[in-house]
């Protein structure tokens, strides 16, 4: 029994060195992306459950990088999770996550308030000062933002000194606030125009709609606390905020914006989805819809991000996105800045490695499976292999040409 254990165990370390090694990591190496293991029960582990075990070992400890965020780029870069056959275990894992977590209304109050309630006291501090979850627009800034290859982020991830300290040091908040004005800019926004917002977070777009724009804006959201949240921040303002599925709202409106909403919507509800928005646009209108974007057509996502981070979730891809609007919907317009995700999450992850102290009610567990998940999306985006795409779209029949903004 021993020795067909140890034998097992030599082959699966064997296994994965090989492919790590393929991947330029060495296993105890000294550059920040190579890996450093202290449990040997690692290698098993990540060949029968893959990414959802490599993510769990993580945050138990088992393994660290100096910089997760490179050694993650460089896996996803050499596709190392095709090269391990996905187990038994694995494939009911996900069957299991899918059925779990459909995006029926009541199911997808349940799978926001997973992430979006967990407490505002953490993306108060990880996020801009309008607290925009989503991709900022780095565009007219200069990248200096971001660590180079070979810097430590906050020394292994301790106090945060000499990375992104100070509110706005690292561009950040002027980045989100380029985004916002680029959606406006994008849907021609006027003053007067109303305005839905689906999936409307703590409010910052629909405050900044208002303000700046004029418009009268509608934003809707399942999760409990963002709606408190948004509302007190709009106080005041021609904005209304409900705790709303999209499902359930009624009447129409001149403009539709969907912000990292088409993630949450599922793989078999991409037509409602659009179908619904197409039917709450008024006539002559349009919408904009960004969201992280997938290369390939897939209906079951990241086994750890279903588990950890957003379960019910799929990143669409361009097929997907374009089967729902067919027959109904002209897209006028496709943008992608996906690199520009690489730096907003960075920005995120050196706020809040060194606000930890601030918010103590989060255990060490909880910490690294935050770190985990900045990380692992951050090299999604790094390697290209995740994209950050903004539609827009109107309804088909006559209307003036679109003309394109950046």
């Amino acid at each position: 029994m021993g020795r067909n254990t140890s034998t097992r165990e030599s082959s699966a370390r064997h296994t994965c060195v090989r492919l790590l090694e393929a991947a330029g990591i060495e296993v105890g190496g000294r550059e920040p992306w190579d890996i450093q293991v202290h449990d040997e029960r690692l290698w098993e582990r990540a060949l029968v459950e893959r990414e959802l075990a490599f993510g769990e070992a993580y945050m138990d400890g088992w393994w660290d990088a100096q910089r997760p965020d490179q050694l993650l780029a460089r896996i996803v870069d050499a596709n190392v999770e095709d090269a391990i056959r996905p187990s038994p275990r694995l494939v009911a894992t996900v069957l299991r996550a899918k059925l779990a977590h459909r995006q029926t209304v009541s199911g997808s109050r349940r799978n926001a308030q997973h992430h979006y309630d967990i407490g505002d006291d953490l993306y108060e501090r990880m996020l801009d000062k309008r607290m925009i979850y989503s991709c900022a627009y780095f565009a007219d800034q200069p990248s200096d933002g971001q660590p180079s290859a070979g810097e430590s982020i906050s020394a292994g991830f301790g106090a945060g000194a000499g990375f992104g300290a100070g509110a706005g040091a690292d561009g950040l908040d002027e980045a989100q606030e380029a985004k916002l004005d680029l959606i406006c800019r994008k849907l021609h926004l006027e003053p007067g125009m109303q305005v839905l917002d689906i999936g409307c977070g703590w409010g910052g777009f629909a405050h900044f709609a208002a303000e700046r724009y004029g418009a009268g804006v509608v934003g809707i959201s399942p999760a409990a606390h963002q709606v408190t949240r948004a509302q007190a921040r709009c106080e005041g303002m021609n904005v209304e905020i409900r705790q709303q599925d999209y499902r359930e709202v009624t009447g129409h409106f001149d403009r539709i914006v969907s912000i990292g909403m088409m993630e949450h919507v599922g793989a078999s509800h991409h037509g409602e989805f659009i179908t619904t928005c197409n039917r709450l646009l008024a006539p002559g209108g349009l919408m904009l819809h960004h969201f992280i974007g997938a290369l390939e057509t897939k209906t079951t996502t990241d086994p750890w991000i279903e588990k950890y981070v957003f379960p019910g979730g799929l990143l669409p891809s361009v097929v997907q996105f374009a089967r729902a609007c067919e027959d109904q919907l002209v897209i006028e317009d496709v943008h992608n800045f996906g690199p520009d995700y690489d730096r907003t999450l960075m920005s995120w992850l050196s706020r809040i490695e060194s606000s930890w102290d601030e918010i103590p009610r989060y255990d060490e567990r909880f910490r690294r499976m935050w770190r985990y998940y900045l990380c692992a999306s951050a090299a999604g985006f790094r390697a290209r292999r995740l994209q950050l795409w903004q539609f827009v779209v109107r309804r088909t029949g006559p209307a003036p040409p679109y003309v394109p903004v950046r």
